[in-house]
């Protein structure tokens, strides 16, 4: 018996005859048999590699075969863009076999929800946010919304491992297993990583059933880690301003249709700005823009050809834009993995071949996307790690249950928090110190031995029908913006108070508008159109490059010839970048000692690694001054001794070298002022372990170079 013959037969009938498939992908095949058993599984697939198909129609097979009644699956997305995205597919699916699917977000009317409410879909699309809204929501009735659950789906998985939502979503599930009476089936889908059987585990591990990592080969054409230049048309070009990427822009690839990937909302509304004066027909897409301008945007774009659409990240998980004819990547994004999830973007159209054009724009980023490429085509992929110690989630957690059930017991809440994930290994009384802190400071009450939201718990998580609780990442204190009666997106409240004269013009949805009033009190902004400048901001800033991507940075600058094909420019200032770091060698770090007696030390291990050294070096030197590279000691250095003192740094265990966390560290943690002084201490100095990438430069040389001019 074949794969395909395992499935129901009416499924079986509308694969080939309503849906017109000659065959299944290689994943969709592998898929079947472990899927149907009820098996936990991550599949994994390059972009556009049927991951939503090998996970949909064998638990849609399920739910035929088993006679599953009401809402029996969950299929959660990190984004809203991508629910909207899959939704009429998924629909489609369903609905062929006599199903329904429905989607449940922020976007979606009160009407629409109390429909699905009386009469739940059999697939059911959101976000983890909109989740726990469910759950905590006193007008959703969770044992019968959640009673006939089996399967969860979990899309993009490795965007939610790398970061508390993460935890979140573990805990969730939890918690729908207890509403449901049973272990729920864990399906996560992936594109590319470097450890997907430590991801695997971390989604199923200690559940009662088998888990396993699908990843059958890749079919021909699709983009792999390590894929040879040859298969794929990578090209770098340098272009020094975002202006100059705009004049290339308009002038390649007329009548392609392009996506433009920028990492920063600003940049994107800048860039977007200037192909508009270019007589380029450009849309954008950003997490700060409307719903209406987003719809219209990928609608319009999907329908068309010779346009634009800049982006940030929004775009690469998976939202389908219609079929593409070019990535361009302004500068350079910072992990493998996400770049491979960009490529892939394209060359879905037979015959045509995976293509990405870098425009770097900024010295600093020339050599970020240079080793990028290196270790692309070295075929490294990131690992995903799930921060450790997720105590501030379990804190989160209790109250969003005090919510849930009208007050929680501290013999209940460990029946709801099952398997305690990231947190199994903890003494109870760690645990119970958190409970006990979070009564002391008021942030729950306890009444005859139920825990409930205390009043320090109301004021800080109780507005807007307790918002702020559903989420455990931080929400910037964003404006809205309206011209008129249409809302156009949101901007930071600081784009209104930067000191500059007349009325602050803006840039939201690549038009510029002038700003006639702002409403504080309801943080709304009034505008309308202008013929200026606009600028927007966001501060969203950027993250320190990690060892690897600083370490591959070594390797080009040592190496002959380019990673991918470079353009004249790009080739002429690799030249110069060599010819001025020619002490530059793979595996070692360099003290340099300038003509003019400065001293810099070069690590490449990333700004987090070298603001844990220049911490644990600080009386060297008058002043230590660190950035991703290198580490910059000035007035009056004694190298020798600077030398020695180094080396002892070093020398494992690495006591005392740790990061100088701060408050802003600190924010991070969206409910970190729910846990004791010392345990937030504990989770902080956890995540911020840096101990292999001290192994790593402890081994390398530690050489001398004394440059003249």
């Amino acid at each position: 018996m074949t794969a395909f013959d395992q499935l129901h037969p009416a499924l079986q009938h509308h694969i080939v005859n309503s849906l017109g498939w000659r065959s299944l992908r290689p994943l969709q095949e592998a898929a079947i048999a472990p899927i149907l058993a009820g098996e936990h599984a991550l599949l994994l697939a390059p972009t556009a590699g049927g991951k939503t198909e090998a996970a949909v129609l064998p638990v849609l097979s399920r739910a035929l075969s088993e006679h599953w009644q009401g809402l029996g699956v969950l299929y959660l997305c990190p984004i809203k863009a991508l629910l909207n995205n899959l939704e009429p597919r998924l629909a489609h699916y369903a609905g062929l076999l006599g199903r329904r699917a429905a989607l449940w977000h922020g976007d979606i009317g009160a009407a629409a929800k109390g429909r699905l409410l009386s009469e739940p879909p059999d697939l059911l699309l959101t976000t983890p946010e909109s989740l726990e809204g469910m759950l905590v929501s006193r007008r959703v009735d969770q044992r019968r919304l959640f009673g006939g659950l089996q399967t969860v789906i979990i899309d993009e998985l490795h965007a939610f491992a790398g970061d508390d939502r993460g935890w979140h979503l573990l805990y969730l599930l939890e918690r729908l297993s207890r509403l449901a009476g049973r272990e729920l089936q864990r399906l996560g889908l992936s594109a590319t990583i470097g450890n997907p059987q430590a991801l695997c585990d971390w989604l199923a591990g200690g559940c009662e059933r088998p888990w396993r990592v699908l990843d059958p080969p890749a079919e021909a054409g699709q983009v792999t880690a390590g894929a040879a230049a040859a298969n794929s048309d990578v090209e770098l070009d340098w272009v020094g301003s975002l202006e100059n990427a705009a004049r290339v822009i308009a002038r390649l690839h007329r009548g392609e249709k392009r996506l433009v990937f920028c990492d920063s909302r600003a940049r994107v509304e800048q860039l977007a700005l200037a192909l508009r004066a270019l007589g380029v027909r450009t849309f954008v897409s950003h997490s700060c823009l409307s719903l209406e301008e987003r719809q219209a945007a990928e609608a319009a774009f999907a329908a068309g050809s010779d346009f634009v659409i800049v982006a940030t990240s929004t775009l690469e998980l998976g939202v389908d834009v219609g079929d593409l004819d070019r990535v361009i990547q302004i500068d350079a994004p910072t992990t493998v993995a996400s770049f491979l999830q960009r490529i892939g973007r394209t060359g879905r159209r037979a015959g045509s071949r995976r293509n990405c054009l870098f425009l770097v724009t900024r010295e600093d980023a020339f050599l970020q996307a240079a080793a990028l490429l290196q270790l692309w085509r070295e075929g490294y992929v990131e690992p995903v790690t799930p921060p450790p110690l997720p105590l501030h989630i379990f804190a989160q957690q209790i109250m969003a249950l005090a919510l849930q059930e009208g007050g929680i017991s501290a013999a209940d809440w460990p029946h709801w928090l099952g398997r305690l994930p990231g947190l199994a290994d903890l003494e109870p009384a760690q645990l119970d110190a958190v409970l006990a802190y979070m009564l002391d400071t008021g942030i729950l009450h306890s009444d005859q031995g139920l825990l409930g939201l205390g009043g320090e718990g109301e004021r800080r998580f109780g507005r807007k029908h307790f918002l702020e609780l559903l989420s455990v990442f931080v929400s910037p204190p964003l404006v809205r913006v309206f011209h008129g009666r249409q809302e156009i997106g949101a901007v930071h409240q600081s784009t209104f108070i930067v000191q500059q004269e007349g009325p602050t013009v803006l840039s939201l949805g690549g038009r510029a508008w002038r700003t006639t009033h702002v409403d504080w009190p309801r943080r709304k902004a009034y505008v309308e159109p202008s013929d200026g400048r606009g600028r927007s901001r966001w501060l969203g800033a950027g993250q320190p490059l990690p060892f690897a991507l600083c370490q591959a940075m070594t390797r080009v600058l040592a190496r002959e010839g380019h990673p991918v094909r470079f353009s004249r420019r790009a080739s002429d200032r690799m030249e110069t970048l060599r010819e001025g770091y020619d002490w530059v060698a793979p595996g070692r770090s360099v003290l340099v000692l300038d003509e003019d007696g400065a001293v810099r030390w070069w690590t490449f291990a990333g700004k987090l690694v070298n603001a844990a050294l220049a911490h644990a070096l600080r009386d060297q030197a008058a002043t230590v001054r660190t950035d991703n590279l290198s580490i910059g000691f000035d007035g009056g250095v004694d190298l020798d001794a600077l030398r020695a003192v180094i080396l002892r740094v070093l020398s494992a265990p690495f006591a005392g070298i740790e990061v100088p966390l701060d408050e802003d560290f600190i924010a991070e943690l969206k409910f970190a002022r729910c846990l004791p002084a010392e345990a937030r201490a504990r989770v902080l100095a956890t995540r911020y372990d840096l101990r292999d990438d001290l192994q790593a430069l402890s081994a390398y040389p530690l050489a001398l170079v004394r440059l003249r001019g």
